[in-house]
């Protein structure tokens, strides 16, 4: 019996070897660590959300137009970006005007966009975009209106939504866990927290290495289990951090925030889920609150603008938006400046691109106290040190379409229409673009249905290869072609199909 590496290299050739070495290449960026302006969005606005197609194309949704500090519009319009042009195109309407809302990325290709605030208040409502349409649809109502949340994929292929507050109350408390399904388009009640205390500037929730959820967004800081579907405290209080990122270790980034104590702070703190503690580590060069903390493929985290302070002595004060920015080592445990964007802002959308690339997009400018520049329409791309590209499915054509390089696991045989898998069996796939050394599992869906993913590393006798093996779901169409797609760091790979009986 051949091994699949063999078989691979039987099956496809000298095409399967060059379409490997051009997938897997990482590519010394020209002007590396620099922001460069890309085309305008079509409307200013903050408070969207940004969020990466299949198609490779980023869905900028909703939001809020300011002009003042007293005049601004919550927005129902969307738009496309489109790396390779580098322009903005216009969609199609949302059912509803919505600023601080979530958007995520479902297993099936469609996008849930869920609560955020209208002009009289927390919204509970919910919908889909389907991107075979391009249009917005209502689907089931969240129990609690809410904004300022967190909305986290499961591995179930669920959605957990944690977090928020129910604005225009005075300080609301933060709003309960709940579940959309969507397979039945309905949110169902989740575990309670076990605490009530609420934050100011709530970090996000971060879904962790092991499929636990850390939740920030109340004190104590807590974990939650989707196999039990409870909450549990992490044993540790941390103070207001804004922002937060799951990094390659499998430790979380906490950076910058704000409290009556200190102001806008510079301040970072790293997650050890491994022992349930958190320790300092080198603190921003800025005090930023209200900005983009990102995940990079290098391993580094981005921090871009936000707002900050200026200090003398024991006295600080509202500074404005910035224009810098920063990365974080976690080798060395330090962050360094990198290259300044073009305009100084905060509450922008940043989306790492299936070429490395990452854009920044919108937000709103301060230039101190009084001073307001209003929403943002400009867009702007950061390019790294090192260009590494999403992850690429191995299909048996070598060119990344059709029958997939998948696996019965432990043979050499694939998962063709005349061989198929079944549900409950376990498949390898092929791939290339997961981060070595990475703890950071990839999410599969096949058939629209999450897959859940049971190990993953370098293939064998292949250099650049991933392998990833995984379990057929139950409830997905039976068929010749079902599809398969990967998600890595928020970026979706290619389509590849399979046979299922």
């Amino acid at each position: 019996m051949h091994t699949p590496a063999e078989e691979l290299r039987t099956s496809c050739g000298a095409g399967f070897l060059v379409f490997l070495l051009l997938d897997a290449a990482i590519a010394r960026a020209q002007s590396a660590g620099t922001f460069e302006r890309t085309g305008d969005m079509r409307t200013a606005r903050s408070f969207h959300t940004a969020t990466l197609l299949p198609s490779g194309r980023v869905l900028i949704a909703g939001g809020v137009q300011s002009t003042t500090l007293s005049s601004s519009e919550i927005l129902a319009s969307t738009e496309l970006y489109d790396p390779r042009a580098r322009t903005f195109g216009a969609g199609t309407d949302m059912t509803t005007r919505r600023r601080m809302h979530t958007a995520t990325l479902l297993p099936d290709g469609r996008v849930l966009i869920a609560g955020g605030y209208g002009a009289e208040g927390a919204l509970a409502s919910a919908e889909l975009y389907d991107l075979s349409t391009a249009r917005f649809t209502a689907t089931g109502n969240m129990i609690t209106a809410r904004g300022g949340h967190t909305a986290i994929l499961l591995p179930s292929g669920r959605v957990m939504i944690m977090g928020g507050g129910s604005w225009p109350a005075s300080y609301p408390p933060i709003a309960p866990a709940e579940i959309y399904d969507p397979a039945t388009g309905a949110f169902t009640a989740a575990g309670s927290y076990v605490g009530r205390n609420a934050c100011d500037f709530c970090a996000p929730a971060i879904r962790l290495a092991d499929d636990t959820v850390l939740f920030p967004g109340q004190y104590p800081t807590q974990i939650y289990d989707p196999v039990s579907d409870t909450f549990r405290a992490s044993g540790m209080t941390i103070s207001d951090q804004s922002n937060a990122v799951l990094l390659m270790n499998g430790k979380v980034l906490f950076a910058g925030g704000e409290s009556d104590a200190i102001g806008r702070s510079s301040v970072a703190e790293v997650y050890d889920p491994k022992t349930g503690t958190f320790a300092s580590t080198g603190s921003m060069g800025w005090r930023r609150v209200w900005h983009t903390l990102s995940l990079l493929p290098n391993g580094m985290a981005l921090a871009v603008g936000g707002e900050t302070d200026s200090c003398m002595a024991n006295s600080c004060s509202f500074a404005g938006s910035v224009a810098s920015t920063e990365l974080y080592d976690p080798s060395a445990g330090t962050f360094h400046a990198t290259g300044n964007m073009a305009a100084a802002r905060e509450t922008h959308t940043a989306t790492l691109l299936p070429d490395g690339r990452v854009l920044i997009a919108g937000g709103v400018s301060y230039g101190g106290i009084g001073v307001f520049g209003g929403s943002l329409a400009t867009a702007e791309l950061y390019t790294p040190d090192v260009l590494v590209p999403a992850p690429t499915l191995v299909s048996l054509s070598g060119d990344g379409r059709g029958q997939g390089a998948i696996y019965h696991a432990g043979t050499s045989y694939v998962a063709v229409p005349d061989d198929p898998a079944a549900v409950g069996e376990d498949l390898d796939i092929y791939c290339t673009g997961l981060t070595d050394g990475s703890v950071i599992p990839p999410q599969v869906a096949i058939g629209g249905r999450m897959a859940a993913v049971l190990a993953f590393d370098k293939a064998r006798d292949l250099p650049g290869v991933n392998r990833v093996r995984v379990r057929v779901p139950g409830g997905i169409a039976a068929g010749p072609v079902v599809p398969v797609w990967l998600t890595y760091l928020d970026r979706p790979s290619n389509e590849v199909t399979i046979g299922v009986r």
